[in-house]
């Protein structure tokens, strides 16, 4: 008896779909299995006094030179809702030289922050994976989790091996996370971010253009806050500002005006003299944020105090102790917390970190980066380079900072000579001034009211409404609601 037309119909449909799988490439099978088994090893399922979540983390290593062993550590957080319609979002922090972990994930806008004097974890309703997978990256290697077999890499770090290394890292996670690679992606930071984050964005520019597809990286802007970008006007900036909040004293003013030029590296005695008078003040208070107060009760063997690296920028001030105090939010005592916690056993095997048992411990700001080889002394021809690329960009400052506060960063934009779009405005948040913004030709800044340097910390209402508005490419609302 003949087959039934559908029958054979259905025979036709099973053998193409047979033939179609029997020609596709094994490699390809193999790279998506290994993928999947990759990105199963990494997921994390609960974290040591972790409140219930109803999203996927993941955290681990991602090579990013195999000659070397050179690997970076990361945790990612999927979105809260609808992770596969939502951008990836990429936070860096800055130090030179400190964790994004310890910061920004724990302490700002994670969805898993660090209990007040608790070895535990507290949700984040303000988190921004809200609005975004988010991704947070210890780099470079020697800082945090992140590591090197080789120990000849620690003396040869700079911007030029981060920037390249962080891409690296980018090309080896879309691969751990194919379903992703297609999304939107941004960057955001703070501090050294400044640095990181558009000489990263400049390089996923280049690579974009020779890359091979599959490589390719779908980056659409990024923004800083609180950035260090040009060391003359950054340190000149942080004078003006700290004489005009009564910090420091005319005649401390005087002393620098008339003995410092910031435009150069090199400078004299007497500047060296005035400068030391200048950061004696932030002995007794936050450099990071004027109006809270400073931990009392900090424990006496932290490593929380400060670190330093030689050669980073700005390259004069660097070379004081003052400049590499370490930022302490505002609760001014959690970051011993978090020091605490993820020196814990049980917390670094929960995140899949700390697997080649590294010989000394996880500390916020890395103490086995001592040398800094490159660092340029301006930003702004990356900035320019970026704009012309039709890369969205948004800075903004939190307005307590007093290590790169709002002066420096208002005279730094100013040279970029860009014209003004929309003047300066005030934007609001719940009935109240939540800062001032004012648009350039391919740049938007935003000031942030009652922030200080690490802005979600501070206000993280506000800067869940600053991320949300850069991702949609709106801008803040400028009327009370």
């Amino acid at each position: 008896m003949a087959p039934s037309i559908g029958c054979l119909l259905l025979f036709l449909a099973f053998s193409s779909v047979t033939l179609a799988s029997a020609r596709l490439p094994e490699r390809f099978i193999y790279e998506d299995r290994r993928a999947e088994a990759e990105r199963e090893a990494d997921l994390v399922d609960s974290l040591p006094g972790q409140p219930e979540i109803e999203f996927r983390q993941y955290a681990g290593y991602v090579t990013v030179n195999e000659s070397h062993g050179r690997a970076l550590f990361y945790w990612f957080f999927e979105a809260q809702s609808k992770p596969e319609e939502k951008p990836v979002l990429l936070w860096l922090n800055g130090g030179p030289g400190c964790s994004s972990i310890g910061y920004g994930a724990m302490e700002e806008l994670g969805p898993l922050l660090m209990h007040k004097g608790k070895p535990e974890l507290r949700f984040n309703k303000h988190a921004w994976n809200r609005e975004a997978n988010l991704l947070f990256l210890e780099s470079p290697i020697g800082v945090g989790f992140s590591y090197s077999n080789t120990s000849a890499d620690l003396q040869n770090l700079g911007d030029e091996i981060t920037a390249r290394d962080s891409y690296t890292f980018l090309v080896n996670w879309f691969k751990r996370f194919p379903h992703l690679k297609t999304q939107d992606f941004y960057i955001a930071g703070e501090s050294y971010g400044g640095h990181y984050v558009p000489q990263l964005a400049e390089k996923i520019l280049d690579e974009n253009k020779k890359a091979p597809k599959e490589n390719y990286i779908n980056l659409k802007g990024f923004m800083i806050g609180n950035a260090l970008l040009d060391d003359d006007t950054d340190q000149t900036g942080m004078i003006d500002y700290a004489w005009d909040h009564a910090v420091i004293s005319d005649g401390v003013l005087h002393n620098i005006k008339k003995n410092c030029n910031f435009s150069m590296e090199e400078q004299t005695l007497e500047c060296s003299m005035a400068m030391t008078d200048y950061y004696d003040v932030y002995n007794i208070i936050d450099m990071y944020s004027l109006y809270t107060p400073t931990c009392v009760d900090q424990p006496a063997n932290s490593t929380q105090q400060k670190w330093r690296i030689e050669g980073a920028a700005p390259k004069f001030a660097s070379k004081f102790d003052g400049w590499h105090k370490k930022p302490a939010g505002y609760d001014p005592c959690v970051s011993y917390d978090t020091e605490a916690y993820l020196n814990q056993p049980k917390v670094q095997k929960a995140l899949h970190a700390n697997v080649t048992g590294i010989p000394y411990s996880w500390t916020h700001c890395s103490g086995a980066i001592d040398n800094w080889g490159d660092a340029p002394a301006s930003i702004l021809p990356t900035i320019r380079k970026l704009i012309q690329g039709g890369i969205r960009i948004w800075v903004y400052s939190g307005d307590t900072d007093g290590r790169i506060p709002v002066t420096a960063t208002r005279q730094t934009l100013n040279k970029l000579g860009l014209n003004i779009t929309q003047d300066w405005t005030p934007w609001y948040n719940h009935k109240q001034v939540g800062g001032w913004t004012i648009n350039y030709d391919g740049l938007t800044f935003v000031t942030v009211r009652g922030a200080g340097h690490q802005v979600p910390t501070f206000v993280p209402k506000q800067a869940l409404q600053l991320i949300e508005h850069f991702l949609a490419n709106r801008d803040l609302p400028k009327t009370d609601f």
